[in-house]
This record gives structure tokens, C-alpha cells and sequence, in this order.
């Protein structure tokens, strides 16, 4: 792909980010019902339907695109999901008012979503939730472009830095959400809300490897 980063690159990431959760729907429902309230999966992928319906045609820049999924997800997915990742997508808006963007634009506007997503819920690292794959994405975002990556390559780094996260929450005892009133017994599953988020950055990876 070139060094810019389309309008086109970002609506085919959230379409992306859609099918994947439509693919894993039934597995973070399974995960949910472990530690939480059994409707992540079903929810995020009603919502993400939604989202798409408002696709066609692309809005005419990223702020534009990012407002629309933030406003649709916040209006159409219940719990703590639709919020958090409204507060992702309308946090990311504001960071990229431009028509194309690099890699470094779009890491500041991916970082603006995370802090976005701490304020709201007030979860630190190692409390068990989408945190713990978002937080080590974003930094491998962030280190693979000083060193002079791309962003495609940067999103590689991200994809698998937010594994290691999602898979590194097995262990923890969750600290907040419906899940921390497990105590104890919260630990040995992975959480589903650093599934979910994996599943957002390894879309942008896969829609930035197929970028032209």
C-alpha cells in the first residue's frame, strides 16, 4: 500500500471489524457467559450490523466515519460494550480531519479512542478487561512507526501485541465489570471484551494488507 491511509482503507476496516465479530459471534457469547452476562457477542454484532447499514455510500472523511460508527454503537448495543466502543470511535474522529492519513496520524487517533475508553470505564491494565489487548497494540503501534514502519507493518505489531494482551487476561482476576463479581473464579477464562478488541485491531491489519 502507499504511506497514506484512505477513507476507503478505514470504511473497509469497520466492515472488516464486522464480519470478524459476526465469525467469532457465538465464541464471545460462550466467553461472556462465563464471566459476564452472555450477550457480548450477540450485541456487538447487532451493532456492528447497524454500523454497516449506515456504510453506503462512505462518509466523506474519517472524522465523518468515526462520528456515525461511535453515534450508531452507543444507540444500538447495550451493556457496557456500546458505550466503551462508541467512546472509542468518537474519541478516534476529531484526531483525523483529514482526507488521507499516515501512520503516525492514525496511531494519535487510535490512542485518543483508548484514552477515551479509560475514562469512560476507569479500568487500568491488568483489570481484565479490553485494555489488556488495546493498551500493548497501540504501543506496538506506536513503536513500530518511531522505527520507521508503515501501516501496514505497524498493524501487524499491533495484531500481535493484542493477543499476547487478549491471551494474557486468563489468568487475572477481573477487577471491574460483571465479571470482578466473580472474584477469584474470574480467573482461568479469557475476557471477552480483549477478545473483541483483538478482533479490532487484527481487522485494521488485515484491511491495511489488502490496502492498495
Amino acid at each position: 500500500m502507499s504511506g497514506l491511509i484512505s477513507i476507503d482503507d478505514l470504511v473497509r476496516w469497520i466492515r472488516a471489524f464486522r464480519d470478524a465479530v459476526q465469525q467469532h459471534k457465538d465464541e464471545l457469547t460462550r466467553l461472556d457467559s462465563e464471566i459476564g452476562d452472555a450477550d457480548h457477542g450477540s450485541n456487538m454484532a447487532r451493532g456492528l450490523d447497524a454500523v454497516v447499514a449506515t456504510l453506503d455510500p462512505a462518509p466523506a472523511s474519517p472524522a465523518e466515519l468515526f462520528k456515525t460508527v461511535g453515534m450508531t454503537l452507543v444507540s444500538s448495543v447495550g451493556g457496557a460494550s456500546g458505550p466503551l466502543y462508541g467512546t472509542f470511535f468518537l474519541r478516534m474522529g476529531p484526531a483525523l480531519s483529514a482526507g488521507n492519513v499516515d501512520a503516525a496520524a492514525v496511531g494519535a487517533a487510535l490512542r485518543a479512542g483508548l484514552e477515551g475508553v479509560v475514562s469512560r470505564g476507569k479500568a487500568e491494565l491488568g483489570d481484565k478487561t479490553m485494555i489488556d489487548a488495546l493498551s500493548p497494540a497501540l504501543d506496538a503501534w506506536d513503536a513500530a512507526v518511531a522505527a520507521g514502519a508503515g501501516a501496514a507493518e505497524a498493524a501487524r505489531a499491533a495484531a500481535e501485541a493484542a493477543a499476547r494482551g487478549r491471551d494474557g487476561t486468563e489468568p487475572l482476576v477481573a477487577r471491574k465489570g460483571r465479571a470482578s463479581y466473580l472474584g477469584e473464579r474470574s480467573a482461568g477464562r479469557l475476557d471477552p471484551g480483549a477478545t473483541s478488541a483483538t478482533l479490532l485491531i487484527e481487522a485494521l491489519r488485515d484491511a491495511l494488507e489488502t490496502a492498495g
